[in-house]
């Protein structure tokens, strides 16, 4: 991890502490007791934005930015991440809340672009990265830049095989997620707490795997920024607790101010995920 990363306990200082009660609702993101694999599967509506609609969409207040790792409201999670039960890692893809909050992550790693670092630092992001280490093995140490303004790198495999649920049985599975486990200690010195499938397909297996890799839960996603839109899964805009996907891809700066314009215009506030789930 880079050596100007906010630690733990600030992070921790400036949450609060997380409150004690389950939600019950999270089961329904569960896979059965069977290997088939599961993704999100409601069809997303999509809202394009031009450049003349996208000033439009902001609404006044205009959240300000703040510091490198630091929350621009200190937030008390009304969130509990539900334990490992059973050897399976739960699944997330909304974090049920009432705080006017959205958490950003960005996946893969492939387009390694300076401009992507100074978006999220001019506007005060913190994200979860998802890496694949075959994609940023060319150049890992690229994302520590992100790391000393507050963000964090998580878990997407060593290969990114999009079918590894229906492919590969348990034990390659748990040897994929584990590389990259034991990849983002050497060259980031923090192992991952969360999981994203490559594709968002999960399955009691790969539950299985992701639990004994270490790792806290599975994260997928109901909104995503891509080809400079939002699209959304349920409504058409940014709800509190909305977990976004991007991607490092050429088009990072127009999918970028896609998501800053839908998040001003809902009032959220951008906060890291691992934060929210006390797991940093």
């Amino acid at each position: 991890m880079c050596d100007h990363h906010p630690s733990t306990a600030s992070r921790r200082t400036a949450l609060g502490f997380l409150g004690a009660s389950l939600v019950a609702g999270l089961g329904a993101c569960a896979v059965p007791g069977n290997q088939s694999a599961e993704s999100p599967t409601a069809a997303p509506r999509t809202v394009g934005l031009s450049p003349s609609s996208s000033a439009s969409a902001a609404v006044s207040p205009t959240p300000s930015p703040a510091g490198p790792g630091r929350l621009r409201n200190p937030f008390v999670p009304d969130f509990t991440l539900p334990p490992i039960q059973g050897g399976l890692a739960p699944v997330i893809t909304k974090i049920p809340t009432k705080h006017p909050v959205v958490f950003l992550t960005i996946d893969d790693g492939l387009v390694k672009s300076p401009e992507s670092v100074r978006l999220l630092a001019e506007n005060g992001y913190p994200a979860t990265l998802f890496l694949t280490s075959n994609t940023v093995r060319d150049n890992p140490a690229f994302f520590k830049a992100f790391m000393a303004q507050g963000s964090l790198v998580e878990n997407h495999t060593v290969s990114h095989n999009v079918n590894m649920t229906t492919q590969w049985g348990y034990q390659r599975q748990l040897d994929d997620i584990a590389g990259m486990q034991d990849f983002a200690l050497q060259q980031y010195g923090r192992k991952p707490t969360l999981f994203r499938p490559p594709g968002g397909t999960y399955s009691t297996a790969m539950r299985q795997a992701v639990a004994a890799a270490g790792l806290k839960a599975i994260v997928t996603w109901e909104a995503k920024a891509n080809a400079g839109r939002m699209d959304y899964q349920y409504g058409n805009s940014l709800r509190p607790g909305d977990i976004v996907l991007m991607h490092f891809r050429p088009e990072f700066a127009a999918d970028f101010e896609a998501f800053r314009s839908a998040q001003v215009a809902a009032g959220l506030e951008v906060v890291l995920l691992e934060d929210f789930l006390d797991v940093a």
